[in-house]
This record gives C-alpha cells, structure tokens and sequence, in this order.
C-alpha cells in the first residue's frame, strides 16, 4: 500500500502543504479537470467551506460527497 503523497500549493494566496492518499490525489485530479480548474483552484473552493476540519480531511470528505451524488 503506497503511502501519502504530500505537495504544496498555493490557495487563497498563500502556501500550504496538502497531504493525501494517492487516490485521493487522483480523484481530486479528476474532479478538477471535470470542471475545467487547477488542483489549487479547487482545493481553494473547499477550504473556504472546511469549517474547522484540516484541510486534508476536507478535501477527503469532499471527494466522498461528490462521489455518493
């Protein structure tokens, strides 16, 4: 079983790590590309609606929500 994989970006101007599952990554990746957006772009929508969930847990809950409708 592959490890996460953790890369950095840039949302809401600033830099921040994200960490998650490869596929994770690949979803996000996916989920992005559907709605003709960078990783970063979306990454940003979704922190901006985490609350006080992490970032990688909110990315993970999203990915999961979008995949059940």
């Amino acid at each position: 079983m592959a490890g996460d994989l953790k890369r950095s970006l840039t949302i809401s101007g600033h830099r921040t790590s994200l960490s998650l599952e490869p596929e994770f990554w690949e979803a996000l990746q996916h989920a992005a590309a559907s709605r003709n957006m960078s990783i970063a772009a979306l990454v940003s929508e979704i922190d901006a609606t985490r609350g006080e969930r992490n970032l990688s847990s909110a990315v993970r809950v999203w990915i999961l929500r979008t995949l059940q409708n």
